[in-house]
């Protein structure tokens, strides 16, 4: 079987601790090189794959003409390289925030779609286990339709995760754009869209840093959405949850409630009106401390094996990073702000 030559741009903790092993552990993939402005960082990796390392994409786009590139960036970076890497004639897999404007998220459309490649963005959310089955469970019609639901990730900070520790990126506006908000809020509002199948009508922004000392990034924001369907509920981000991470979502519906996240043991736990409780152990949320299998890259690969376009598209990471984008826009501004 043939296998698709992969180039990954960006080999900080992302890559080391999702992209990389999943590639390789994907059989129908070869890594032909990495790209990292630390070159010991992209030489390391290329000696164990055998691939070639780079300190500029653009160098090693016009070089080793790879078919797929994942893009590990810094935020800034992520529409040039996607961008680059089409032009060039790969197919991209980038990280979240696929951008950091929306006219930024338009161009990468543009460029794949002109140039015949796919894209897909990283929102590994809406592969797990226990958000697949969710949304099974509430396109089962068992609970109604949901009225109100809130949703929050939160973590202690991308200091004990990046590779750079406090010297990180996240913590530089003009690398990071934002930060717990491009973090984590755009996994939330991708999150939301795909389990609700429905779009965010209305976004109120509270976001600020409240406690990182030495950034200008958000470290918290708490949002008010409205649905287009009707429902409300609030999505909130967080760098300081000291106390460890919470990754949760609460749904409440005419017929119950469904709680996903909130139980160690219990993935899912749907308490009906009528007084049944039924609970679901489908597989873990990653978690940063304990990393599981996040589906992305198998889905990417698979997708250009098949030649069928990834259901976490272009467009799909454009209309989840446009919720992110209305919440800064209606903390500068004070206003609920309409998509």
């Amino acid at each position: 079987m043939k296998k698709i030559k992969v180039a990954v741009v960006g080999c900080g903790a992302i890559a080391q601790r999702r992209h990389i092993p999943e590639y390789a552990a994907n059989p129908n993939v070869e890594f032909v090189a990495f790209v990292d402005p630390v070159i010991e960082r992209a030489e390391e990796l290329a000696a164990k794959y055998n691939a070639k390392a780079f300190t500029s994409y653009e160098a090693m786009l016009s070089e080793i003409k790879p078919e797929a590139v994942s893009v590990c960036t810094p935020n800034y970076l992520h529409a040039p390289v996607t961008i680059a890497a089409a032009n060039a004639g790969a197919h991209v897999l980038v990280e979240k925030p696929m951008a950091s404007t929306d006219e930024e998220a338009a161009a990468m459309i543009e460029a794949a779609s002109k140039n015949g490649v796919y894209l897909m963005v990283g929102h590994n959310q809406r592969l797990m286990p226990p958000h697949v089955k969710a949304k099974q469970l509430l396109q089962s019609g068992a609970l109604g339709r949901v009225l109100t639901f809130r949703t929050s990730f939160g973590h202690p900070g991308p200091e004990g995760w990046s590779v750079d520790g406090k010297g990180s990126w996240f913590f530089r506006k003009e690398e990071a754009i934002m930060g717990a908000m491009g973090d984590l809020g755009v996994h939330k509002s991708d999150l939301i869209r795909y389990l609700l199948d429905d779009e965010v009508a209305q976004v109120t922004g509270y976001i600020g840093t409240l406690d990182k000392e030495g950034t200008d990034v958000d470290d918290n924001a708490t949002c008010l959405l409205r649905m287009k369907s009707g429902a409300i509920g609030t999505l909130v981000a967080s760098w300081t949850y000291y106390k460890g991470e919470d990754n949760s979502t609460v749904f409440w519906c005419e017929n119950g409630v469904m709680k996903i996240g909130t139980d160690p043991k219990d993935q899912i736990i749907v308490e009906l009106r009528n007084g049944t409780v039924e609970r679901y152990n489908v597989g873990a949320i990653s978690t940063n401390d304990k990393q599981e299998t996040s589906g992305v890259v198998d889905a990417f690969i698979e997708s250009l094996l098949t030649n069928t376009k990834p259901s976490i598209s272009g467009e799909e990471g454009r209309k989840s990073l446009a919720v992110i984008l209305a919440a800064f826009e209606s903390q500068a501004t004070g206003r609920v702000i309409s998509l």
